[in-house]
């Protein structure tokens, strides 16, 4: 190597434009993850306390995590273990900063803040500067992840969870720069952390919520996408990965499936679902047409088409094929495949918009991509601020547990008994247990915390039914469409059955009140 001052020089100063260059990416770096993160922080703090309003999900979060944590253990031994590291979670958060509305929901504010962020940085690793920044823009406009991260549930944290894994893997997948992607040395330095990281992540996530394993088998069709493309080989790492991820999770996935009862509640996969699923993947499949970077560059098609389709699919197939099981809420990390390609199309139409002025002579064709990039967000969150006001009310949700049991207190007198029809309706004594202070809750025979269940253990059907007949008022709580009846998708229980007949032939309704999703009637002793 020559050490002549000459080339010493040029070394220097190549070392500073190289330092400099350094510097520009990272500043870019933090403007395209940094503006779509705080944008999703100022979504999902605006109107986080919904007007106090909690629904039936969320009011059993806060019911499970102000338990002890050995009444938590004692409960995912029975229900919902799928949920047992998010109910921890949130029980900590509880020690820490107490139990509020905030507090219950600022981890799934964070949890969307994290995902935009990380699919900002996976698009600006996958399309350039400008599909990051518009990807990490629609992720946090998108109406549906502005609602998961306003609720006490673990759907956000998930999100994120595979939005972080999505970036490890294109990170190894596709190392920054075409040159570095063809150096071997770049390649074991991938394998020497970003697959661990990877596997790590993808087992955390995980255990939040196992359904998130679709996104795992998403990233498998990737890397076969990858590999015909001519990259290295990465299936067998991506494999490897396994060693890792299946005994970590499928302890969870054995032990979750003795409680599949509590699914039973789902119905068969809507006609209204099939053309949601639909109209998503033929968006997704528009935007995978427009044209991208020279084809050796990476691209967000074969990560984003892949992360949205086979998550959706994929919790249909086993909907058809073993029981109902499609929520869209279990597979929300799905819109984080929608919005790399949704974003990468965006960048592509504000660069060539003005690109066609350019070469026409109009003076619209001097406007920057990034301004126009910036109208067009803006225009698109003026179109549906409708919508995202909308979700910060209490209506936006099936119910408001808090102001049912506000109804109760306002109705019912001191002595008075309390039926809870269906006996999950009991969520609205366990979060305001305050506002049934004296009511006798007479079908309880086991509290929640003792039985390690949810709602308690109920009484065998005589005894609910001499219990009721012992009082000469009972306020009922249930839905405002009243499922006891027999409209539910299930057959009502035998518990259920004897209230009704008791209320239908002992007592007479002499007050209704229909509020927060809820009805609350007050039933007088037939004389």
């Amino acid at each position: 190597m020559s050490l002549d001052l000459g080339h010493g020089t040029t070394a220097v100063l190549g070392g500073s434009a190289a330092r400099g260059r350094v510097g520009a990416s990272r500043a870019r770096s933090l403007v395209v993850c940094g503006v779509p993160a705080l944008l999703a922080l100022v979504l999902g703090l605006w109107g986080l306390r919904r007007q106090g309003a909690i629904w039936r999900d969320e009011a059993a979060t806060w019911e499970v995590a102000r338990r002890s944590i050995p009444e938590i253990w004692h409960l995912v031994g029975q229900v919902d273990v799928v949920h047992w590291l998010y109910y921890l979670l949130v029980h900590t958060v509880f020690e820490v900063f107490g139990a509020s509305l905030a507090a219950l929901r600022l981890p799934s504010v964070l949890g969307l803040v994290v995902a935009v962020a990380a699919t900002a940085a996976t698009g600006r690793r996958l399309g350039g500067p400008l599909a990051g920044l518009a990807a990490g823009l629609v992720l946090a406009l998108l109406p549906v992840m502005q609602r998961y991260a306003q609720e006490g549930r673990s759907f956000a944290l998930v999100a994120a969870g595979v939005a972080v894994a999505t970036w490890l893997l294109v990170g190894a997948v596709y190392p920054a720069g075409t040159t570095a992607a063809r150096d071997g040395r770049r390649w074991r330095g991938a394998w020497g952390w970003r697959w661990g990281a990877y596997a790590a992540v993808v087992l955390v996530t995980a255990l939040l919520n196992w359904l998130s394993l679709f996104a795992w088998a998403a990233h498998g069709v990737t890397v076969v996408l990858a590999r015909r493309h001519g990259r290295r080989p990465l299936l067998s790492r991506w494999l490897t990965t396994a060693v890792v991820i299946v005994p970590g999770t499928l302890p969870l996935i054995l032990a979750s499936r003795p409680q599949a009862s509590q699914v039973a509640w789902i119905p068969p996969a809507s006609a209204a679902s099939l053309l949601g699923v639909t109209a998503m993947l033929a968006v997704g499949l528009v935007c995978a047409r427009i044209p991208r970077r020279a084809p050796e560059e990476p691209s967000p098609v074969p990560v984003g088409l892949p992360l949205l389709a086979v998550p959706q699919l994929g919790l249909l197939l086993a909907s058809l094929l073993v029981e109902p099981l499609y929520v869209d809420r279990y597979v929300l990390f799905t819109y984080i495949g929608l919005s790399l390609l949704v974003g990468s199309t965006v960048a592509w139409a504000v660069r060539a918009v003005p690109a066609y002025g350019r070469a026409r002579g109009r003076e619209w064709g001097r406007v920057r991509g990034g301004a126009l990039l910036a109208g067009v967000m803006a225009v698109a969150f003026l179109a549906l601020l409708p919508l995202e006001v909308g979700l910060r009310t209490w209506a936006s949700r099936t119910d408001d547990v808090r102001v049912a049991a506000h109804k109760v207190a306002e109705l019912a007198r001191p002595g008075d008994g309390v039926v809870f029809l269906p006996d999950q309706r009991r969520d609205a004594a366990l979060v305001t247990p305050g506002a049934f202070r004296g009511l006798d809750d007479v079908a309880l025979a086991e509290s929640p915390v003792a039985s390690g269940t949810l709602y308690g253990v109920e009484a065998a059907p005589e005894r609910i039914r001499a219990a009721m007949l012992a009082h000469r008022r009972i306020v009922v709580v249930s839905d405002a469409d009243d499922k006891s009846a027999g409209s539910a998708p299930f057959p009502p229980s035998p518990r259920d059955l004897v209230k009704r007949a008791v209320l239908d032939r002992h007592f007479t309704a002499t007050g209704v009140a229909e509020t927060g999703g809820r009805r609350v009637t007050v039933y007088e002793r037939a004389r």
